[in-house]
């Protein structure tokens, strides 16, 4: 799959431009705006996502995944209806002054043994 990074300018173009489509499975934000962090979670219906940064919050069993819309199904009848008509939206937001370059490529041999270290 693709996976755009779309630079704006404009706040509020961007957020017209994710409503005027299907609603996604993930969204990913990247800002040190607290405001602007507010007014994306606020008017912007997807599953889950990440603020500054990706994917992460699929690494926990402790987070609902799924959609909203066409991205998203589950099943109903008693409890069921109610959690699957209640969307828990999952974020999770990481500082913009630290980050691991043992994330991002290239990944030497010792990057691959601390990352090893870890999954285990």
């Amino acid at each position: 799959p693709i996976l755009p990074v779309l630079p704006y300018r404009d706040l509020e173009a961007v957020i017209r431009f994710i409503r005027s489509r299907p609603r996604p499975l993930a969204l990913y934000l990247f800002t040190a705006s607290k405001a602007v962090e507010e007014r994306v979670l606020g008017t912007c219906s997807f599953g889950g996502g990440c603020i500054n940064d990706t994917i992460i919050h699929l690494a926990t069993s402790h987070m609902p995944f799924g959609g909203v819309g066409e991205s998203g199904m589950g099943s109903y009848h008693g409890k069921q209806s109610f959690d699957t008509f209640t969307h828990y939206r999952s974020i999770v937001k990481k500082s913009t002054w630290l980050d691991l370059p043992m994330r991002y490529h290239p990944y030497s041999e010792s990057k691959l043994k601390m990352i090893r270290k870890f999954m285990k």
